[in-house]
């Protein structure tokens, strides 16, 4: 079986990315941005520019209307030595009051850096305390490039998103040298879905287990351990698909290492439809431009979206003054995942390429 590249972990190109999803998920966020496609859009056809589609997603109002329910998210944001800074501006690319966030600087942050993430955590708190939908791990697990300390704090991270917030959909891990190219309003995208997470966590048979066990001899053993599990079970084998959604450029020769992002890879970034992106080197001009045009996002504020009712314009965050999280605000990006996603589930990309 090829093994993928998983951003977060390591920096070394395996010949075919797999994301690990459910089928059925997918099939819900394609219903999803199609539906919201019918939206009022603006006058303006930029590529960061807002249509409404002002729905009740609070369960009852979308069966009504033939509409899933909104999904929600569990995101690890990681980082290390020096990423504390990285760590705050991705939450509040990535923030929405509906899904859950995890934080975790390893043993090689310092406590200074521990202390600003706290205080940052703390300035914050009229939106994130508001929402008590932040955590931030409390002892730091020591991660290396190589070997299983990767997988170990995955797991770890799972399992306190499972004890501590159980009504989550899909889990997403993020390093610090990733970043989104789209709002979360309007856009679902995973990595890892909420069963077969259970399922490597709780291990109601010794599979996930005797892998782990296995993979603790690789140098990279992050690369290969959830595909192996996922595509050697018959529960979740027909539930994947080759592709990451990240866009990344790799190094040219050998191609083994994907490349910093720049202004330079900006429009090709937009094109691909992705709603992330890897690897970034800190405060890059491009993370201006995407926060700009993209996520219309001014510097230390919340990326916008339909729950945010403050006036926007101003120096004050309109995030600051919130209203109801289940109202949606997609962007015109949402289109670009879509035509992604249908292509992706096409006869020819979907079922002959699982676990291949």
């Amino acid at each position: 079986m090829k093994r993928n590249h998983l951003p977060h972990y390591s920096d070394h190109k395996w010949p075919s990315p797999l994301l690990l999803l459910v089928a059925s998920a997918l099939f819900l966020l394609l219903i999803f941005t199609l539906t919201l496609g019918h939206g009022r859009y603006s006058d303006s056809s930029s590529a960061g520019d807002f249509y409404t589609a002002e729905l009740d997603l609070r369960g009852d109002g979308n069966a009504r209307l033939g509409l899933p329910k909104l999904p929600r998210l569990a995101y690890m944001v990681s980082g290390s030595r020096g990423d504390g800074s990285r760590l705050r501006r991705i939450l509040q690319a990535v923030y929405h009051p509906r899904n859950y966030y995890l934080l975790h600087l390893d043993l090689e942050a310092s406590d200074d850096e521990r202390l600003e993430l706290a205080k940052f955590l703390k300035s914050e708190e009229s939106v994130i305390g508001e929402f008590g939908n932040v955590m931030v791990v409390g002892k730091a697990n020591l991660v290396t490039p190589k070997g299983p300390t990767m997988i170990a704090s995955t797991l770890h991270a799972v399992a306190i998103l499972l004890k501590k917030a159980s009504d989550w959909d899909w889990f997403i891990n993020l390093s610090a040298s990733d970043y989104p190219l789209m709002p979360q309003d309007g856009s679902s995208w995973v990595m890892l879905s909420k069963p077969f997470l259970e399922f490597c966590v709780w291990g109601w048979d010794n599979l996930p287990r005797t892998l782990l066990m296995y993979y603790t001899n690789f140098l990279s053993s992050t690369e290969g351990y959830f595909h192996t599990v996922a595509c050697n079970h018959r529960d979740y084998q027909n539930t994947t698909v080759n592709h990451d959604l990240r866009y990344i450029r790799w190094d040219n020769p050998p191609k083994q290492h994907p490349i910093s992002l720049t202004l330079e890879h900006f429009n090709d970034m937009v094109l691909s439809g992705t709603p992330f992106a890897h690897t970034f080197a800190k405060d890059d001009p491009v993370l201006d431009k995407i926060d700009k045009e993209l996520l219309r996002r001014p510097r230390h504020h919340f990326t916008p979206g339909g729950w945010c009712v403050g006036k926007p314009g101003s120096h004050k965050d309109p995030c600051l003054l919130h209203g109801n999280p289940n109202l949606v605000k997609p962007t015109l990006n949402s289109k670009r995942l879509e035509k992604l996603i249908v292509k992706l589930l096409d006869n020819e990309n979907f079922r002959v390429k699982q676990c291949k």
